[in-house]
């Protein structure tokens, strides 16, 4: 259902890029054409050219909460919608709330806004996508703990992509623009490592390259994605492959999991879930032949090419006979097959 309100999200590949400055930049822009902009949240980082760039703009109070012996301070959702101004700036769309908010994430408190008629501009990093973060750790060794589903960014109104060289960017983290001088040594040998950087900037291109291509061209009815789902934890990186390649091909997706009296344990449903969360069709089907059953469920949903997991190492003496695997192949010979790897460091 399409919200009554803009969402804008500034998108940038590493912290910083200038997404906040930008978006700051458009807050401004806005309050000099007369419209009622105020600060939902805005995080400063201690940079003080950003810092300058709130100037004039009202900035609505923080929310205190009590945690673990500690006070954090997380955006006052109520009071901005109280405030109710035409636009509000929102940093760090990723954001976790600490437990004791309404809401777990940022980006939920965000669509509150959005459903109140409330205009947004907000900022993430491309590594925040949900369906990424295999891939951003297998590239940079660094699991992203805080994540955005797919399908959040992919409603989103517009998507500008705030573009820096990683050659630019570690030269500011160098002058101290980005981190305190401490933290910018171990930043620059570490994550903000210059092959990390490129490859991080290169996905954040080629996202952007693909929201706008998803909003000009209308969805392929034709191609139609099927993820298998087991209780192993590399069901999580499957789904992730399945959908963003669903998203590529502007595909339908579905998972499911095949199991003898339809009922599923927790690490399944935890799975499910995920799925769920990433806006996939999920179905249980009722079956003692693996193998067969997913090739009738995918020829009973016109599924195009079927997402399955590599199968296990097997003890020497089941060698010899096919692995579920290969059962799949055969019993679905017309039916496009990526058997998805599991991903070690």
């Amino acid at each position: 259902m399409k919200r009554p309100a803009h969402l804008k999200v500034y998108l940038g590949y590493a912290a910083g890029v200038g997404k906040t400055f930008r978006m700051l930049d458009e807050a401004q822009a806005l309050r000099k054409q007369g419209v009622d902009v105020a600060i939902g949240y805005f995080e400063p980082h201690g940079r003080s050219e950003t810092i300058a760039k709130i100037e004039g703009l009202e900035l609505v109070p923080r929310r205190v909460i009590a945690y673990a012996g500690s006070q954090f301070e997380e955006m006052d959702t109520e009071a901005v919608l109280r405030r109710k101004p035409a636009v509000a700036v929102v940093d760090e769309f990723a954001h976790s709330n600490v437990p004791g908010s309404k809401n777990a994430k940022r980006w939920q408190d965000v669509h509150q806004l959005l459903d109140a008629g409330i205009g947004v501009l907000t900022t993430m990093n491309v590594q925040h996508l949900e369906s990424l973060n295999d891939q951003v750790w297998h590239v940079t060794g660094v699991r992203v703990r805080e994540t955005v589903p797919d399908w959040v960014v992919d409603e989103a109104d517009e998507c500008v992509l705030v573009d820096l060289t990683p050659q630019a960017l570690r030269n500011r983290i160098e002058r101290g623009v980005v981190y305190a001088s401490g933290k910018a040594r171990r930043a620059l040998d570490n994550f903000f490592a210059e092959a990390n950087l490129t490859a991080l900037r290169e996905l954040a291109i080629r996202h952007t390259a693909h929201e706008v291509e998803e909003k000009l061209l209308a969805p392929r009815r034709d191609e139609r994605i099927l993820i298998c789902l087991t209780g192993r934890p590399s069901s999580a990186n499957l789904i992730r492959r399945g959908k963003r390649m669903a998203d590529y091909l502007r595909a339908d997706c579905l998972a499911v999991h095949v199991a003898p009296s339809q009922s599923v344990g927790e690490t399944v449903e935890r799975h499910m879930s995920f799925a769920r969360n990433l806006r996939i069709q999920t179905h249980v089907v009722e079956g003692e032949d693996v193998p067969r059953s997913i090739a009738e469920f995918a020829r009973a949903h016109r599924v195009t090419q079927i997402f399955v997991g590599r199968s296990p190492a097997r003890p020497w003496w089941k060698r010899f006979g096919e692995t579920i695997v290969q059962q799949v192949v055969r019993q679905a010979r017309d039916i496009q097959i990526t058997v998805v790897a599991e991903r070690r460091r």
